[in-house]
């Protein structure tokens, strides 16, 4: 076997790898979350200027739910592509993020320095610790939603990229 041959193996088995570890994301950390099909359930929480918004209150429009931290290389991570999304679908759905950092500072630099414009709301408490973290069964972050416009849940994934696949989809109906 050739060295060029060689290389050009493992890059394949490489990126087979990751592709793999990629699908597999979702049936690791996703398969506690609500399913599609479920009520998604209603909360109440303050965003950084202190004022209450409700979930309820989005009805009749689809909704991207995320769930993520400051301080979760993971969801910093997925920043820049939900920027991207919300930049491509925000006229037409709410994305509503929902932060389980307990540092209010943290939380708000975090939106600031990243440029993060739609809705931001935390009860300040980690997710073992938070009431919405158990209605959504959310046991791992960045985990994210579609609801739809009577409320109920579309898809729940932990994946950015089958979050974006859903909301193409979504945009061509």
């Amino acid at each position: 076997m050739t060295a060029k041959r060689f290389f050009t193996l493992v890059a394949m088995t490489v990126m087979l790898a990751t592709a793999t570890a990629a699908q597999d994301a979702d049936s690791l950390y996703a398969k506690g979350l609500l399913q599609p099909g479920t009520e998604a359930p209603d909360f109440t929480l303050a965003s950084p200027d202190g004022s209450r918004h409700s979930l309820s209150s989005l009805r009749g429009s689809y909704v991207v739910l995320d769930f993520w931290a400051s301080w979760c290389p993971d969801c910093r991570k997925d920043i820049p592509e939900m920027k991207r999304l919300h930049a491509e679908y925000g006229d037409m759905i709410k994305f509503v993020s929902v932060s389980f950092d307990d540092k209010k500072d943290n939380w708000t630099r975090c939106i600031a320095d990243n440029g993060i414009t739609w809705l931001n709301l935390s009860e300040l408490k980690r997710m073992r610790d938070s009431d919405v973290a158990r209605l959504y069964n959310v046991k791992w972050i960045p985990s994210m939603h579609i609801i739809d416009r009577q409320g109920r849940i579309i898809l729940s994934t932990v994946m950015i990229e089958k979050l974006a696949a859903k909301l193409k989809e979504l945009h061509e109906l």
